[in-house]
């Protein structure tokens, strides 16, 4: 049983690493990936071995939490959980604005020691209100063997308050009676905390744009419906609905769930009515809804009212189907992420090493007089440190472009078929049903007699989307089981240059194999049960939405409706998703590679002066998340861009 979980409490990659680890321990998971920017887990996982509920326990006890109860709203709590962060984070830098302005003495706060204890109680004040979470989340962390972002800010802010703390009282006798300079650091303690706060409230606000895409789905399923119980209709909750009840669908309102009209009627028509089916399939012109015809939940009639029976409810229907794939390919982990999961959970230690080898390093160097700046340089390597950066790379990119796809009426299974489909080269295609309709005002019994033209027609931007495959470097082969002389005239139409007619399911998965032994990757794109042969070979398979649920299944990517437009646009889609990965590793990993060494004070080996101070370091951490997750929404941009 595959189940989508929300989860709360992670803040950084670790966070996710530790959530994921825990729950692939668990007797009964078979498998756990859990979502960093989507803040959810996908568990796959034996339900008489293991609940729900023991999973939450579990979770639980490590820090975090599993929302599992129905009464419980992921989103409210998260609603509530920003609104918390953005309290603390303005009042955190009224603290910050007051520390400062007592350390620099820009306010009279009286003599030195007086003006120390001042800034003593500020930072105390901030760090239990503004900054507890930290603390909290660094001993449950502690108390099971395992560290976190949270760790880092609570070291980091522990040691600058306890050495400050220790100045303020004992500085002079200890320091300043050997001829050593002292001063205490409260302002960076309270720094660390309001930036670090700063950047999470920031990247929990762009992580809103990234949803947009499963909001959009969710909010196309009403929450209401209107049933019919004999000649009285009452307006009820949609988790009331049963299958097989009557149900009353108005002009501009909602299709509550999937079912079978029983009595249509509108305007222009006796008997029909018609369905603006365009956020699921694409298709701009309503379609017409006679008795018999079938129905989706979240679809609109734009003419006509009409009463159905319901037939696929709650979590059955098509939409929630689709929500759900969406929300299982936006948690599923690309290959790359794998390798960046394991750098995740060495981080913390590596770095709280690097820091204590910081610290010696600079005490050996100058022994006493350098213990001050030993411990801030320790304190600025701990803060300047960001595994959120790398930890977000991938799935904010991943998030972002498969919602983008969803938008696009493109169903992407998982991470893997999105970073497949960047390198195909060779696209095998089926004829009938996927880039041709059949003419429906034909007598099929004399199909055979008429040419070409009149049996069929292209699909919506099919000869486009061809010849913009072709501009990718994406060479295009169409298999058909029809007679030589309509495949090649509907070859000739749709722009193909290598095609072969009368063909059979193994012929199709033939030339699978013959192009992938010729070292191509391979995509197979059909609609229909004789498909599913090659569909499950090659290495990226396409299915188009209006074809078998067979197809549909065995395909790792889906084509909502007719419209080919979708076809390149997936494939320009999977990469620009892969660069915006690139880039996000690139600068996730130079940022810690360049700014690690000079929080240390490598700048001093060579003469120069400088290094970062703790409250730079703590602005550029923050910085370097945000930034990750700002130059991921960009796809929406980029790939707003039609090539035709």
């Amino acid at each position: 049983m595959k189940q989508t979980i929300p989860v709360t409490g992670m803040a950084c990659a670790a966070c996710s690493a530790n959530v994921e680890r825990k729950l692939n321990s668990l007797h009964g998971i078979k498998t756990a990936e859990v979502s960093l920017p989507g803040r959810s887990v996908v568990v796959d996982f034996d339900p008489e071995e293991i609940t729900p509920e023991k999973m939450k326990a579990e979770i639980n006890a490590i820090g975090y939490d599993l929302i599992i109860e129905k009464d419980r709203s992921a989103e409210e709590i998260e609603k509530r959980e920003y609104t918390l962060l953005r309290r603390r984070t303005v009042v955190s830098w009224g603290f910050a604005v007051a520390v400062m302005c007592v350390s620099m003495r820009w306010i009279p706060a009286g003599p030195p020691a007086v003006a120390n204890q001042v800034a003593l109680l500020t930072a105390l004040a901030n760090m239990l209100y503004c900054g507890r979470q930290f603390y909290a989340t660094a001993w449950r962390q502690l108390r099971h063997g395992t560290a976190n972002m949270d760790t880092l800010v609570a070291l980091s802010t522990g040691i600058a308050f306890l050495f400050s703390a220790f100045n303020t009282f004992w500085g002079e006798r200890v320091w300043g009676s050997r001829g050593i300079e002292w001063h205490t650091y409260f302002d960076a303690s309270v720094m660390i905390i309001t930036f670090v706060l700063t950047g999470r409230m920031i990247e929990e606000k762009a992580r809103d744009g990234m949803a947009s895409s499963i909001r959009q789905l969710m909010g196309m399923a009403p929450k209401t419906a209107r049933i019919v119980d004999g000649d009285r209709i009452e307006e009820v909750p949609i988790s009331t609905i049963e299958k097989g009840d009557v149900l009353e669908v108005r002009p501009g309102e909602k299709v509550p769930v999937d079912g079978e009209v029983v009595r249509a009627e509108s305007f222009m028509t006796a008997d029909a009515a018609y369905v603006d089916e365009s956020m699921i399939t694409g298709e701009p012109t309503p379609a017409e809804k006679r008795k018999g015809s079938k129905v989706l939940a979240g679809t609109i009639p734009s003419q006509g009212k009409f009463r159905m029976r319901a037939r696929q409810i709650g979590e059955d229907t098509a939409l929630a189907h689709i929500i759900r794939m969406v929300q299982e390919a936006q948690g599923s982990k690309a290959p790359v992420q794998r390798i960046v999961d394991r750098a995740a959970r060495v981080f913390v230690p590596v770095v709280a090493g690097i820091a204590l080898a910081t610290f010696l390093a600079w005490w050996a160097a100058g022994g006493s007089a350098s213990l001050p700046q030993a411990v801030m340089s320790a304190v600025a390597v701990l803060v300047i440190a960001c595994p959120c950066a790398m930890g977000l790379a991938t799935p904010t990119a991943l998030m972002v472009g498969i919602g983008r796809a969803a938008q696009s009426q493109i169903l992407i299974k998982d991470a893997t078929a999105l970073e497949r489909l960047r390198k195909v080269d060779a696209l095998v295609t089926d004829k009938t049903g996927t880039l041709t309709i059949p003419n429906q005002s034909i007598d099929f019994t004399k199909a055979d007699d008429l040419p070409p033209e009149a049996r069929e027609h292209l699909k919506p931007h099919a000869r486009e989307a061809m010849d913009a495959l072709r501009q990718m470097g994406i060479e295009v082969y169409m298999m058909s089981g029809d007679r030589e002389e309509a495949a090649r005239y509907w070859a000739g139409k749709a722009g193909i240059g290598h095609y072969r007619s009368k063909v059979l399911p193994q012929d199709k998965e033939n030339l699978v194999r013959q192009l992938q032994a010729e070292g191509k990757t391979v995509a197979m794109m059909g609609d229909g049960i004789n498909d599913t042969q090659a569909l499950a070979l090659a290495d990226v398979s396409i299915a188009i939405g209006k074809g078998t649920d067979v197809a549909m299944d065995v395909a790792q990517v889906t084509l909502m409706g007719d419209d080919l437009a979708t076809l390149p646009e997936a494939v320009r889609l999977s990469r620009l998703t892969v660069r915006m990965i690139g880039e996000n590793l690139f600068w996730a990993f130079v940022y810690n590679i360049v700014c690690i060494p000079l929080a240390a004070g490598l700048p001093h080996l060579f003469g120069i002066d400088w290094q970062i101070t703790p409250s730079w370091a703590s602005a550029l951490m923050a910085f370097s998340s945000v930034s990750v997750v700002l130059n991921s929404l960009r796809l929406k941009l980029l790939s707003g861009r039609q090539r035709f």
